[in-house]
């Protein structure tokens, strides 16, 4: 449950301001059609995370104990200061391409968390608890706690949370989950 309840606020919050939550914002507003691009998300999500779980839980069987707690640590760390980069959407894929809103979001998403904070942090979890299945659970779950409402209050989110407040929030959990996995 631990495993859980963690990875699930460790990535709502580091999704807050993240470029797949201003993606969901964008095709939300492309698509008006909100349910296939909530759809989507969960899909991508649940595949992106799966594998990054599978291979924490790889990496975590390679390495002894002692080098396993300072790559996951030191992993947090880097992905607290990450979180306090904002992101660009540079580069973002260009939403649609002549696909309905449910291929479009999952073929978007799926795409633009490889190498994301969210995705390293689902491997530095699944490491750390060993607990593939609750890790993407949870992470899964973060992730749609941050962007469902992205994507049903698109314009009104954006006026009443600031970007820098939800960054800096995401780093604060890192550093926190940094700092206790070192000291243990």
């Amino acid at each position: 449950m631990e495993a859980l309840l963690i990875s699930t606020g460790t990535v709502a919050l580091a999704e807050m301001g993240d470029k797949t939550q201003l993606l969901a914002v964008l095709l939300a507003a492309r698509f008006q059609r909100p349910w296939p691009v909530i759809a989507g998300i969960f899909v991508a999500t649940v595949a992106n995370h799966a594998l990054a779980a599978l291979l924490g839980t790889l990496v975590a069987g390679w390495l002894t104990d002692e080098v396993l707690r300072w790559a996951v640590g030191l992993g947090f760390l880097a992905t607290a200061v990450w979180a306090l980069i904002p992101d660009k959407d540079e580069g973002m894929p260009k939403a649609g391409a002549g696909l309905g809103a449910f291929a479009a979001t999952v073929v978007a998403f799926f795409i633009l968390e490889m190498g994301d904070k969210t995705q390293i942090a689902t491997v530095a979890l699944a490491a750390r608890f060993e607990a593939p299945v609750m890790v993407t659970l949870g992470t899964t779950l973060g992730m749609l706690l941050a962007n469902v409402p992205a994507v049903i209050f698109a314009e009104k989110l954006l006026k009443v949370i600031p970007l820098r407040a939800m960054r800096l929030a995401a780093a604060a959990v890192f550093a926190v989950l940094g700092v206790f996995t070192l000291l243990r």
